[in-house]
C-alpha cells in the first residue's frame, strides 16, 4: 500500500534497522556494475554543459539509457540523447506531437553524442517504427537482433547477437540496486539524512558530513492529491554522492524541480545524484520539471512509464520502459545524455573494471599549392566515415555515408585533423582557400585508420591550383593614311606599361618593359602579338613600309587588354603617310629608329584612326 505522500521518515527508525555484521563496516564507495555511469571517452567534455541547442559539445560511448525489457515510445515523446540499449524489442508509435523521434543525437539536450558510426541503439528484438513515422539515428548505427520495420534513419544492421554482450547487465543492476537499498544481507542501509514531505516539497536534509549521503524514502514524491511538488536537498557537502532508494511495491514522482540552466543546487547535484528503486513493480515519472540525477530501477518484472519534459542523466530499468506524454498538454519529452560519477556502496562483490577506452588516432589533411607546394590555409573541409558499404564517397541518396563534427577550415599550417576511432574516411573539400579553385571532385581518401596505425594517424595532401588568368591580343592594321589600302613591312616593337609613369618610356633608366620585337605585317598590313596577360600595352613603330614617311611620334596607345575584352583582343588601326627620302617630316624612306642613340625618350598618348588609343 502506499502511504500519504506527505509521511516523514526519520534517520534514527531507520539506523534502528542496522545490525552488527556487514553493514557495521565503513562503506567502500565503488562505481555501478559494468562500469556504468561515467562518460567512456575518447571526446568527454571536461565540465558538461545545460541543455541547449549549442554545437556538439563531446562524446560519449557510455550507455545512457538500458531497458532490460522493451522500450516504447508513445504519445509525444521526442529524443532520446545517447546510447540506447534494450535488452527486447523497440516499438514506436506515436500519436501526435510530429513523426519523429531522436536518437543518439537531440537537437537540444547535453549535446555530447555517442561518436559518429558507433551504435546508437542496439536491441535484443526488433524494432518497429509505425507507417508515416520515423526514427532518426542519422550518424550512427542501429543494430537489431530481430528484423526492423518501418522508416530509420542511419545504418540499419541486423545481427541476430545484437544483445549478447548486454545480458548480464540485467542481473547485475537488479543485484546492485537491491543492495543499494536493503544490505547485502537484507536488512536495509543506514540513512545519512532525513526526507520529510510536507505535502508542497520534499526535502532531503543530509547529515552535512558523509560522502554518501543516503536517503530511505517510502513514499511517493507528490504532493497532496498527487499533485506536483518541489525537491529540495538541504546538507549535501560539495562532491558527495547523493543515493536516494525509493522503498515500496509502486512509485510515483510527480514534480516540477529542476531547470534547463544549472544554476540552483538541484541541477548542481546531478551527476552524483542517483535515485535508486529496488522493490517498485510500477513506477511513474511525470510532472513540468527538467529532473536532475541518475535512475536505477532493479525489478525485471517492473514497467516505468516516464512523461517528465526531461531526465537529465543515465537511466537504467531492468524492466520495460514507456517514453511518453501527458495525456493532455504538451508534448516534447526527453532523455538528456549526462553521465553518473558517484561513489557507491560496496556490495560484497568486486565489480568488473570499466572497458578499456576504443582505440582513436589522427585523421588529417594538409592543404598544398599545386605547382609550389606552399601550405593554404582557409580551405573547408567535411570529413565523412565509410558507413554503408558501397566504394567511394558518397553524401547524398537514400544512403549516404556518414558526416564526422561539422566543417574544418585549414590552419596556418595548411591543416584539418579530427580524432576518430578506427575506420575508413574521407576529406571533402567544401571551399577553396582564397585565389583557388576547388578541385573535382575534391574527394581525398580512402584513409583507413586502424589500431596499428592509430598512434600516427593517417594523412592525405591535398592541392588546389589557381584560376588562370585570362590571356589576349592585340592585332595591329597598317594602312596607307590617304587610300586606306594596307601596307606590308611596318615593323613594330610591343611594350607593356610597368613603370607606372604616363605614356611610353622605351629606353634609358626606369623604361618601361619590351615584350615584342620584329613584329613585320603581312600582305594584308595586319601584325598581331598573341597570349599576353592583362595590362596596358604601347605599340612603337622602328621601320616604315618602303615609300612612307616615318610617324612624328612612333609610339602608339596605351591600349588596355582587360579581362572583359581579353576573349575578343584589342585591334590598334595606325596608318602611314607616303613621301619620298629627305621629304616631309619623317626620317626618311626605310629608316629605323634609332632607340640606343636617342636619350630617355617619353612618348604621350597617340591619336591613331581619330581615336584616342
Amino acid at each position: 500500500m502506499h502511504r500519504p505522500p506527505w509521511r516523514t521518515t526519520a534517520v534514527a527508525a531507520l539506523t534502528a534497522l542496522a545490525v552488527a555484521g556487514p553493514l557495521a563496516r565503513p562503506a567502500v564507495p565503488v562505481p555501478l556494475p559494468g562500469g556504468l555511469g561515467p562518460c567512456v571517452p575518447g571526446q568527454c567534455p571536461a565540465v558538461y554543459p545545460p541543455v541547449s541547442n549549442g554545437p556538439i559539445a563531446g562524446r560519449d560511448n557510455g550507455i545512457n539509457i538500458f531497458v532490460g525489457g522493451d522500450f516504447l515510445v508513445r504519445g509525444a515523446a521526442a529524443e532520446a540523447e545517447g546510447r540506447v540499449v534494450t535488452l527486447g524489442s523497440f516499438d514506436q508509435n506515436k500519436s501526435r506531437g510530429g513523426a519523429l523521434y531522436n536518437i543518439g543525437l537531440a537537437g537540444v539536450g547535453s549535446r555530447v553524442p555517442p561518436p559518429d558510426g558507433a551504435d546508437w541503439l542496439t536491441t535484443g528484438g526488433s524494432v518497429t517504427v509505425a507507417p508515416g513515422q520515423r526514427l532518426d539515428a542519422e550518424r550512427g548505427v542501429v543494430r537489431h537482433a530481430g528484423p526492423a520495420t518501418g522508416t530509420v534513419i542511419g545504418r540499419s544492421i541486423e545481427d541476430p547477437q545484437a544483445a549478447e554482450p548486454y545480458e548480464g547487465l540485467r542481473e547485475e543492476l537488479s543485484t546492485a540496486s537491491r543492495c543499494y537499498a536493503h544490505g547485502t544481507d537484507g536488512l536495509g542501509r543506514p540513512a545519512t539524512g532525513t526526507a520529510v514531505n510536507n505535502g508542497s516539497e520534499t526535502l532531503f536534509a543530509g547529515d552535512g558530513t558523509s560522502q554518501l549521503q543516503v536517503f530511505n524514502v517510502d513514499f511517493d514524491i507528490a504532493g497532496r492529491g498527487g499533485g506536483q511538488e518541489g525537491v529540495r536537498f538541504t546538507g549535501i557537502p560539495d562532491g558527495a554522492t547523493v543515493l536516494v532508494n525509493l522503498l515500496g511495491e509502486a512509485r510515483v514522482i510527480n514534480t516540477y524541480s529542476g531547470t534547463l540552466t544549472d544554476d540552483n543546487a538541484f541541477n548542481r547535484l546531478r551527476e552524483r545524484l542517483l535515485w535508486n528503486i529496488p522493490d517498485a513493480t510500477q513506477v511513474e515519472l511525470k510532472g513540468t520539471g527538467q529532473f536532475q540525477g541518475s535512475f536505477l530501477i532493479g525489478t525485471p518484472s517492473s514497467g516505468t512509464t516516464v512523461s517528465l519534459p526531461g531526465i537529465n542523466g543515465r537511466f537504467f530499468t531492468t524492466g520495460s520502459l514507456t517514453h511518453t506524454s501527458a495525456a493532455t498538454g504538451g508534448g516534447g519529452q526527453e532523455f538528456h545524455n549526462y553521465p553518473f560519477n558517484g561513489d557507491l556502496p560496496d556490495c560484497g562483490t568486486t565489480p568488473p573494471p570499466p572497458p578499456p577506452p576504443p582505440v582513436t588516432g589522427q585523421v588529417s589533411v594538409v592543404k598544398q599549392d599545386a605547382v609550389t607546394h606552399a601550405v593554404l590555409p582557409g580551405a573547408r573541409f567535411q570529413l565523412w566515415r565509410e558507413t554503408n558499404g558501397m566504394p567511394g564517397l558518397q553524401t547524398t541518396g537514400a544512403r549516404p555515408d556518414t558526416k564526422v563534427d561539422g566543417p574544418c577550415t585549414t590552419d596556418a599550417g595548411g591543416a584539418c585533423r579530427a580524432t576518430v576511432e578506427p575506420g575508413t574516411y574521407y576529406w571533402q573539400e567544401i571551399q577553396a582557400p582564397p585565389g583557388y579553385l576547388v578541385p573535382a571532385p575534391g574527394v581525398f581518401g580512402p584513409l583507413t585508420l586502424t589500431p596499428q596505425n592509430a598512434a600516427t594517424g593517417v594523412s592525405a595532401t591535398a592541392t588546389d591550383v589557381k584560376p588562370e588568368e585570362p590571356h589576349g591580343s592585340i592585332r595591329l592594321e597598317k594602312t596607307d593614311t590617304r587610300t586606306k589600302r594596307p601596307l606590308q613591312g611596318a615593323v613594330f616593337e610591343l611594350w607593356r606599361e610597368t613603370n607606372g609613369k604616363p605614356g611610353l618610356q622605351f629606353n634609358g633608366p626606369g623604361a618601361d618593359q619590351r615584350v615584342e620585337t620584329g613584329c613585320a605585317t603581312d600582305p594584308q598590313g595586319h601584325c598581331t602579338f598573341t597570349n599576353l596577360p592583362l595590362g596596358t600595352y604601347y605599340l612603337l613603330e622602328t621601320a616604315m613600309p618602303e615609300g612612307y614617311l616615318n610617324p612624328r611620334n612612333p609610339a602608339f596607345g596605351p591600349y588596355q587588354l582587360t579581362a572583359a575584352n581579353a576573349a575578343a583582343g584589342i585591334t590598334a588601326k595606325v596608318g602611314n603617310t607616303p613621301g619620298e627620302h629627305g621629304k616631309g617630316k619623317g626620317n626618311g624612306k626605310g629608316q629605323h629608329v634609332a632607340q640606343a642613340a636617342r636619350p630617355s625618350h617619353t612618348v604621350s598618348s597617340h591619336t591613331v584612326s581619330g581615336r584616342r588609343r
